[in-house]
């Protein structure tokens, strides 16, 4: 006969009054954790008690019940009952909802409030989420949800957006496929079509890091922090219809603009809208570009303006602004820290004096109807014009209206004797944006494209004119070497002295080139040169003259810099005026001793491999070869699968602090020619040991170069 199963009696529950209970010592929680006593007690307050205590009735000595009755599980909720009970807010008589277990239970008070605790399952991440999200869909605003379970309105924001992600990754997360740092870096768009093709290819690739998925989530977006979106506002973007990405769980700068297009339709109107301003100075031309390529004012004259005289009331508020900034200065110059409000008015004090110091010249009016001006944006995204250059086809006219009486030249004006120039309509001229190379994914090694190497070069020949600039010595010697190739080697017609530098333009260049540290280093050292040369011609000779050694050499550097031509051109095969392939490597091997004279590393000068310099340019074969030199074939593996974009993408990820460099920009160990000493005039040697041979390095050059 089989025996009977016992059947379970569950505890009763009953209604206690809150002053027949009392805070057992066997409640095992004894650390405080999760949300407050004074939270629950607001909770409970709001949606009364959703789950019952469990007590046990209290006997005497003899074992007669007493009526009152311990809390061994539900601590916490005993407390925030009798918060309230002290706030008035609860009688003291309350029934509280109780599930009472029998005296004497062979169960102890310690094991009932362990497995409480033990046994209860927290909820899962999602499904808070996706609660959060049933209270928004059901009208609930986004602080009252806040309010309700005593989080921030950010945090709740930051659910709400998680709950939002595409319900594939939701799904891929709720088994564990994926973490929650994964899941935050996904939501940071809500285009769930975009999220599930990111995931499926860095869940292929291993490369799966949540700031991984954040990049390729946003790479077809411009970040906040560009002079471009600078320059236009965040506010004027969203004004126009323009959408930014914004991650909720990380600092982004400002987000990332989604919207091109738009941006660069919204810059090219602001800066035709700033440039009309300028025209209105009545300019001939001005030409109109986010950004310029370096060296596009070469061949201009550059007019020489004079600084707008102050009225009295600026000249007032200049003084104040400077007294008060002074007085900052002096008081806090013994700081340590300054406090935040001192802090913050220092800049903006900083910025007003600015707006004094770079309010725009003043040119003559004569000068203005035969020049133009350069609009673009600045590396701040501030608006940036060059005013008062003259391009070569006005020059005659130029100097013809310029070289006249001054009564001639301010009476064309149909009568005017003020010299204000005739009204006339500036060209304007924007300027297009350049066109991306295509794609090409053949998986040959080929050689580099010639646009490419004429890029490369024109960087290694601006950071070359740098260094040499940097090392007189070098730049004496080789300007010496020119002037004896032409004594001893070449005949040239009677002459003087036709020694002299070209300088040379660069045809090939990348938009990152003007922004270089190498450009800036040119264009601020010719700046403090210009400052101090003497603008009338015949004063200039009596000014070198009492220039000392060392300023005379460090000049004669930066003059000889501006000829150095380390560019690859394509050669003239037809034997027409282009180079040949003979003076294309004479030059390249010429570029090569420069460079070991002056120690040159393109890495030190700050060039890195990117998608639009080198890596987008070249094919797969090309991409991979350069990770398996700078990181190894374990690197190189782990992206042989790509697609050639997001290969190009995570190569330059790889190699941006490895130092890596295309063979153009490699420093080449040319030896020099066994018979070059021979091949010199004796007078040319110097028993001393110094530099007395041509191209010969001195002995510190020779060190630094190997």
């Amino acid at each position: 006969m089989a025996k009977a199963v016992q059947k379970i009696k569950l505890s009763p529950s009953r209604d206690i009054p809150f002053n027949k209970l009392v805070l057992a010592q066997s409640n095992v929680r004894r650390t405080k954790a999760g949300i407050s006593i004074e939270d629950l007690a607001e909770d409970i307050a709001r949606r009364s008690l959703l789950q019952s205590l469990n007590v046990r009735p209290i006997s005497d000595a003899e074992g007669q019940e007493t009526g009152m009755f311990e809390v061994p599980a539900g601590g916490r909720r005993y407390r925030a009952l009798e918060l309230l009970v002290k706030q008035k807010r609860l009688a003291k008589t309350a029934p509280v909802p109780c599930i009472v277990s029998e005296a004497g239970d062979e169960i102890s008070a310690e094991e009932d409030s362990l497995a409480e605790n033990v046994h209860r399952v927290a909820l899962h991440p999602l499904d808070q989420f996706r609660a959060f999200q049933t209270l928004r869909e059901q009208g609930r605003p986004e602080e009252d949800i806040a309010a309700i379970f005593f989080v921030s309105v950010n945090v709740v924001k930051q659910r709400l957006r998680l709950a939002a992600v595409s319900p594939a990754l939701l799904d891929v997360y709720a088994d564990d496929g994926m973490s929650l740092e994964q899941l935050m870096a996904f939501s940071v768009t809500a285009e769930h079509a975009r999220q599930e093709q990111v995931w499926e290819s860095v869940n292929k690739s291993g490369y799966d890091e949540p700031d991984q998925i954040r990049r390729l989530l946003t790479e077809r977006a411009v970040r906040a922090s560009d002079k471009r979106a600078r320059f236009v506002g965040l506010a004027a973007y969203e004004a126009a219809g323009g959408s930014v990405l914004r991650d909720l769980f990380e600092e982004d700068g400002g987000g990332w603009l989604e919207d091109i297009a738009l941006l660069e339709r919204l810059v090219a109107d602001k800066l035709r809208t700033e440039a009309e301003i300028v025209a209105a100075e009545g300019w001939k031309w001005l030409d109109v570009a986010p950004t310029f390529p370096y060296g596009h004012d070469h061949g201009h004259r550059r007019l020489e303006g004079t600084p707008a005289d102050l009225t009295s009331e600026e000249q007032a508020s200049f003084d104040a602004l400077q007294a008060e900034y002074d007085a900052l200065q002096a008081k806090y110059e013994d700081a340590d820290e300054l406090p935040d409000e001192v802090d913050a008015r220092l800049g903006e004090l900083e910025e007003a004096l600015e707006a004094f110091a770079s309010r725009p010249d003043v040119f003559k009016p004569g000068e203005i109807l035969h020049a133009g001006a350069f609009v673009s944006i600045d590396g701040e995204g501030r608006l940036q014009i060059e005013r008062g250059y003259v391009r070569r086809e006005d020059e005659i006219a130029f100097v013809a209206a310029t070289t006249e009486p001054e009564s001639a030249a301010t009476s064309d004006a149909d009568g005017d004797d003020q010299g204000v120039p005739p009204a006339q309509r500036a060209t304007i001229t924007v300027a297009g944006q350049a066109s991306a190379d295509g794609e090409d994914d053949d998986s040959a090694i080929r050689p580099l494209p010639d646009r490419l190497v004429m890029e490369l070069t024109a960087h290694r020949t601006l950071a070359l004119r740098d260094a040499v600039a940097c090392h007189p010595q070098v730049a004496m010697t080789a300007l010496l070497h020119k002037l004896c190739v032409d004594a001893f080697y070449q005949t040239y017609a009677p002459a003087c002295l036709e020694a002299g530098v070209r300088h040379v333009q660069l045809p090939g260049q990348t938009p990152d080139l003007n922004e270089s540290a190498s450009a800036k280093s040119v264009a601020d050292r010719q700046a403090a040169w210009k400052a101090d040369v003497p603008t009338d011609e015949q004063a200039l000779w009596d000014w070198l003259a009492t220039l000392d050694d060392a300023s005379r050499l460090a000049l004669l550097a930066h003059c000889t810099s501006f000829g150095v031509n380390a560019l690859f051109e394509k050669v003239d095969r037809f034997g027409g005026s282009g180079v040949t392939a003979h003076g294309l490597q004479r030059r390249l091997d010429q570029a090569d001793r420069l460079a070991r004279a002056v120690n040159l590393d393109m890495a030190e000068v700050g060039w890195r491999p990117t998608v639009d310099n080198y890596l987008g340019r070249v094919t797969k074969s090309r991409i991979l070869e350069a990770v398996r030199e700078a990181k190894g074939d374990g690197a190189m593996q782990l992206i042989d699968h790509l697609k050639k974009s997001e290969m190009a993408k995570e190569a330059e990820r790889l190699l941006e602090d490895t130092r890596w460099l295309p063979e153009p920009l490699r420093l080449a160990e040319v030896a020099p020619p066994s018979d070059v000493k021979e091949a010199l005039p004796e007078f040319l040697s110097d028993d001393e040991g110094q530099a007395g041979e041509i191209g010969e390095l001195e002995p510190t050059q020779a060190v630094a170069a190997e």
